[in-house]
């Protein structure tokens, strides 16, 4: 006689998900499948001649119709942390005696706190496949980078803190998460 018992894993959600773990830019997951790909750099076209905007959007358009895999267009947003460069502000401020560039720095100063408090982001674009062989996986990579570049755009690998980031998006609606940290 068969049961018809369901198999409980864990009590979160990060125990349902296929993830081994994210390594050299590259998510493995539990099938051995790899995900990994390029992160495309935004470039403002339209700041660009007539001409110039059309001839990337249709390189673009050549780009995306030689790629004869599976792929993922992704979007995302990631906070921006100006921190370094707001405490460099304030040093400068209290380093400066003339009032004229005090007023400026403050005003820099006032402009980054501005950002701070409205949850200011970067919005990153990912280009990501799957696919289990690595010489395949490089080849990929090599050309998507080549190709995106010959239509004026920079790529690179994906990081690991791009995955992560792209994962805590999607998973945990932009919260970054510190698993196993205990907070005081």
């Amino acid at each position: 006689m068969a049961t018809n018992k369901k198999q409980i894993k864990g009590k979160y959600t990060v125990d349902d998900i296929p993830i081994k773990s994210i390594t050299n830019g590259v998510i493995i997951l539990d099938n051995n499948q790899k995900v990994t790909g390029i992160k495309i750099l935004p470039r403002n076209i339209f700041i660009l001649e007539k001409e110039m905007q059309e001839s990337i959007i249709s390189n673009l358009k050549n780009v995306y119709n030689v790629i004869d895999y599976e792929f993922w267009l992704i979007v995302a947003d990631r906070p921006v942390d100006i921190n370094l460069y707001l405490s460099s502000l304030e040093l400068l401020y209290n380093n400066v005696q003339h009032p004229s560039k005090r007023k400026l720095i403050m005003e820099d100063i006032n402009k980054a706190n501005m950002f701070m408090n409205n949850n200011v982001v970067d919005t990153e674009y990912f280009l990501l496949f799957k696919e289990k062989d690595n010489e395949l996986i490089n080849k990929r990579i090599r050309t998507l980078i080549n190709n995106f570049a010959n239509a004026g755009l920079s790529s690179h690998q994906v990081t690991n803190d791009d995955l992560r980031m792209i994962l805590d998006n999607f998973l945990n609606g932009g919260q970054t998460t510190n698993f196993g940290t205990v907070m005081v």
